[in-house]
């Protein structure tokens, strides 16, 4: 196993990458270096790759790889094959994932945001405990680009990292049963968007009325782990004006 690295199951068809480092760029643009190489050159009955802040999720068919792997008798187990797995990826990630051609080149967005208490009903409480005005807190929010770490917990929710902890806020000690899509919401120093109407914890500050999941589309994604963003303030639905 390479060092700072930790490979361990992730029930029977998968396995999870896990670096060490925390959640930092440098960590992050190994995590995308793995999964970019494992998508160009795959290994056999490999399925998907799905990224994080700090690990790699690795699906996999067992079937096709167990048959791939001429070391072994034909019937070989299940925890054996992942073994096998798990070896072909200790030795990917020993090669410093130069197998592949390094993260894909991220996109930025500009996402217009309308920020006022009616679209970001947290937003008050996220100046007040923070000593700022309504104001101050959309110039730190709008301030800096973020990066997106991830797509999880519904489809097209990105993950953002970056945000300054001068406008953090804990998540809501009871999630609302209804967020509107296109929130923008705060959870500690996370930032992000909820593509759907959806049951949410996160501290409202915000709505965008941009679609982040497009089915009909491919991929159906808009924003993907790499990309950036930076968000803009923008009048209300509406069309009224925001803060």
């Amino acid at each position: 196993m390479a060092e700072g690295v930790r490979i361990a199951p992730l029930g029977e068809r998968a396995l999870i990458v896990a670096y060490e480092g925390g959640i930092d760029p440098v960590t992050h643009r190994k995590v995308l270096e793995l999964a970019r190489s494992l998508e160009e050159q795959p290994f056999p009955g490999f399925q998907e790759a799905v990224p994080s802040y700090a690990s790699v999720a690795v699906y996999y068919d067992p079937v096709a790889a167990g048959k791939a792997d001429q070391s072994e008798k034909p019937g070989r187990t299940a925890r054996g094959v992942q073994a096998k797995v798990a070896e072909w990826l200790t030795e990917r990630v020993h090669s410093g994932a130069a197998t592949g051609s390094g993260p894909r080149a991220g996109c930025t967005f500009e996402i217009p945001v309308c920020y006022c208490s009616e679209c970001g009903p947290d937003l008050p409480y996220v100046a007040e405990r923070n000593r700022l005005t309504p104001e101050e807190v959309v110039r730190i929010h709008t301030s800096r680009p973020y990066t997106v770490y991830m797509i999880g917990f519904m489809p097209g929710f990105p993950y953002l990292g970056g945000m300054s902890g001068r406008i953090s806020a804990p998540r809501l000690p009871t999630p609302r049963p209804r967020v509107p899509a296109g929130s923008v919401g705060i959870a500690g120093t996370q930032t992000g968007i909820y593509p759907f109407a959806s049951p949410g914890g996160w501290r409202l500050i915000g709505r965008s009325t941009l679609p982040l999941f497009r089915p009909d589309q491919a991929p159906p994604s808009l924003l993907a782990a790499g990309d950036a963003v930076r968000f803009l303030p923008a009048a209300h639905p509406d069309g009224s004006e925001g803060l």
